[in-house]
């Protein structure tokens, strides 16, 4: 499948463009105790507004359309041993058969191919196989799933700054993750979220669900290392968009209604089932490398339910194409100022799509 990138923007855009001073105490380490209870700054061609997550239910509007990325996100942390007794740790990305894994392996020798990894106090083993560009494709002595299950720790992100604890494994997912669809290796934070009473407020206001699978992977932390951001390779993440959640976003434009994903994640599942069968939406499952940033030409968002994201990421490159770099980081600025919570458990944004990007 040939590479897809955003090449539209014609002027240099740099990297520092998308910079903003965060204070270390805004990051927020731990979710509220109420999924819905964190604040929401509203973006739009009005102005910015401040309100609550609970009130997005009065923010939809009849025949809206919210799509969700209904996938799992996997215990993918093992910590185990080389044969030398030296320490290792793994992440798993992305599981290829029942007992083979492609592992990001922190050690403070990689491991050659044919060495052996213990985990589990060395009831488990793992083979391993090959280097695969920057990953480790590890063969594990039982089926890779058990041994997450029993021994996995959540995969929190790292500028937490803290250990795994019992609460994440509810808190890091979402209420409507797929318990088949289990194979992220961080969550599509923006779901965390919706809570039940949410879910059931936003469909009184007469909004409609739908729902892609995109498996989150870790090249999600990945920092952009180039000067100019079009020089930035993009991470491979697999997605799937039914036939039924085309069927939905057909009948929601045709009603007049905004399709409005909920995360990034979402957005980059829509589109790019545009952007690879030539800007018409259709059922599609496979890789995507897409890169959104401003200039993007849109093909079917209308809005965004987003989480606040690091500085210089792709993430906040991409709600920029949506809104516009200037309001965005204005609106940054305004949360900054008004001591928002930042990153996964922070606080949220309702983006409403400007028409110049």
């Amino acid at each position: 499948m040939p590479l897809h990138l955003n090449t539209a923007c014609l002027k240099p855009m740099q990297l520092t463009d998308f910079s903003y001073q965060l204070p270390d105490e805004l990051i927020a380490r731990y979710p509220l105790a109420q999924r819905s209870a964190s604040r929401l700054l509203h973006v739009s061609r009005q102005g910015i507004a401040h309100k609550t997550v609970r009130d997005l239910a009065q923010l939809v509007r009849p025949n809206d359309l919210l799509v969700f990325n209904d996938t799992r996100v996997l215990a993918a942390r093992l910590y185990g041993q080389k044969n030398s007794g030296g320490k290792v740790e793994v992440l798993v990305e992305r599981i290829v058969d029942e007992h083979t894994a492609l592992v990001h392996l922190r050690a403070s020798n990689s491991p050659k191919t044919g060495a052996k990894l213990f985990f589990a106090q060395g009831t488990i083993g793992a083979l391993m196989l090959e280097r695969v560009g920057d990953l480790f494709k590890l063969q594990f002595s039982e089926p890779v799933r058990g041994v997450l299950a029993q021994h996995g720790q959540m995969p929190l992100p790292p500028y937490l700054g803290r250990e795994v604890e019992n609460t994440d494994s509810e808190r890091y997912q979402t209420v409507y993750s797929d318990p088949a669809k289990q194979n992220s290796v961080a969550a599509p934070t923006a779901g965390l979220h919706f809570d039940e009473e949410l879910l059931a407020n936003l469909k009184a206001a007469g909004a409609n669900f739908a729902y892609v699978t995109l498996h989150v992977g870790a090249g999600t932390f990945q920092p952009v290392r180039t000067a100019d951001i079009r020089d930035h390779q993009m991470h491979s993440e697999w997605l799937d968009v039914p036939q039924q959640t085309v069927d939905a976003i057909n009948n929601t434009k045709a009603k007049g209604g905004r399709v409005i994903a909920v995360g990034t994640t979402s957005v980059r599942a829509l589109e790019s089932a545009a952007l690879y069968n030539n800007g018409q939406l259709q059922a599609w499952s496979g890789e995507t490398q897409i890169f959104i940033y401003p200039s993007y030409d849109w093909k079917v968002i209308d809005a965004l339910f987003t989480n606040f994201h690091l500085p210089e990421s792709t993430l906040l490159m991409l709600v920029s194409a949506l809104a516009g770099r200037e309001r965005v980081m204005a609106a940054y600025a305004e949360a900054v100022a008004h001591k928002y919570r930042f990153f996964s458990y922070g606080d949220a944004m309702f983006v409403e799509r400007s028409k110049i990007s």
